[in-house]
């Protein structure tokens, strides 16, 4: 049995310290006013680092971010783990350090909204005053028949470094250098943003496999018109074949099966296609939207339990648009505004309505290509892009933000409350 990596050993001193400051999760004395963050996403993260920085070295104020791993998982890069790529450590522990914010490990199994406590790892309760739900989606592995038998996903480092594995089997090193050797073919099932990076970095890494990528609309249908031309010239130069107007209804052993009966031979699946977010939230009894969200109201706060926070892909967010989707760009925004909305509540003042406008919609094609089509606060598109190795370098800086972000944010708490409101565009009738 090999040792145990150092910066395993740290994470792990880090939480178990964190563990044994309290036995129930709550520590500090009487009238300590206890917050916990449920997840360490972009949402939380941004949440708990604002928080820390905040109010965390107060005596009367406990913040605490609970999280299953001790590494941040930078979602926005998974398609790279996939294929092999080396990313690096970000240990959460160490980021919190000098926040008064402490970090504790464990999987949230149970939140009880009335309550007011959160059971993790199913031997262990935490009580809080208030909440701050992060727990985000992952791929929906119900989508179809199958999927979560013989696809893999991009829900986590260790779900991508498993098709990391399968495609090295398939395909050679991944040098991608376009002599891999190997051959087979790889199904990616959703032509959205993470379906059209994840087939094009399969196809440069490993140019002896044949990619296909599968689904309902065109990729890049939300770009303009010159724009989604660029990306689907670029797939056809990396020698990914694309089918639209398709839909799979089932996942087999070795294959995908089309609506209308068609099967197409597949050594791997990718599913990208629909997300799901945590049942916990509806189970808690907080109120929650068709898909398992949770309302809020203009301030982040569930519209049924006040004193609880929702975040990033786990609330239903609705601005003047319509009701955000998650993203990276939108996401450490919610977790800032529940940050300042807390601190505002703590001082006996009304938190504030939150606002963000969306600005761009970055695609990278590879390592050395990319799309960047800039957009209106709703998301349309505007005539502005970004295309080739500038697109890429763009990016590549948006890609390795959150982590220097949240650095700046534990020295310079305003630094983060900094974002795109959104005009016109996010007024809900409220005071701006």
């Amino acid at each position: 049995m090999s040792a145990q990596p150092k910066s395993t050993r740290h994470e792990d001193a880090h939480a178990a310290a964190a563990v044994d400051a309290d036995a129930d999760g709550a520590g500090g004395g009487a009238g300590t006013h206890h917050v916990l963050v449920l997840g360490a996403g972009y949402a939380g993260m941004s949440a708990a680092v604002q928080l820390g920085a905040r109010v965390g070295r107060r005596g009367n104020v406990r913040v605490t971010l609970v999280n299953a791993q001790a590494t941040f998982t930078e979602r926005l890069r998974l398609h790279m783990t996939a294929t092999g790529q080396q990313l690096a450590e970000l240990s959460i522990p160490e980021l919190l350090e000098g926040t008064g914010a402490r970090f504790v490990r464990g999987w949230v199994t149970a939140v009880d909204a009335d309550a007011r406590t959160v059971r993790i790892d199913d031997d262990r309760v935490l009580h809080y005053d208030t909440l701050v739900y992060g727990l985000g989606s992952v791929a929906d592995l119900g989508a179809a028949a199958g999927v979560e038998e013989h696809a893999y996903t991009l829900n986590g480092p260790e779900d991508a470094a498993a098709l990391a594995d399968r495609l090295a089997r398939l395909g050679g090193s991944g040098s991608g250098s376009g002599s891999g050797s190997g051959s087979g073919t790889v199904v990616v099932v959703g032509s959205g943003l993470t379906g059209i990076e994840s087939a094009a970095e399969i196809a440069e890494q490993h140019p002896g496999l044949d990619v296909v990528l599968l689904g309902r609309r065109e990729p890049g249908a939300t770009m303009t018109p010159k724009a989604a031309a660029y990306l689907r010239a670029a797939l056809g130069r990396l020698g990914v074949t694309i089918r639209s107007g398709v839909e799979v209804v089932e996942v087999l052993p070795g294959a995908v099966e089309l609506a209308g009966g068609e099967r197409l031979a597949a050594d791997a699946v990718l599913w990208t296609s629909g997300t799901r977010v945590s049942p916990l939230a509806a189970a808690a009894g907080l109120a929650v939207d068709e898909r398992g969200r949770v309302l809020t109201d203009a301030a982040l706060r569930s519209v049924s339990h006040p004193e609880v926070y929702a975040v990033g892909d786990a609330a239903a967010i609705r601005q003047g648009y319509g009701v955000m989707h998650g993203t990276c760009q939108g996401g450490m925004p919610t977790g800032v505004h529940a940050a300042l909305s807390i601190v505002r509540t703590l001082k006996g003042k009304a938190p504030r309505p939150f606002r963000f406008g969306y600005y761009h919609t970055p695609v990278s094609l590879g390592r050395n290509d990319a799309v960047v089509q800039f957009t209106r606060p709703d998301d349309s598109p505007r005539r502005l892009h970004l295309t080739g190795r500038t697109a890429a370098r763009y990016k590549e800086v948006v890609s390795a933000a959150p982590w220097p972000t949240y650095g700046r944010m534990k020295k310079m708490p305003a630094s983060g409350a900094v974002w795109p409101r959104g005009g016109r565009f996010t007024r809900n009738g409220a005071p701006r």
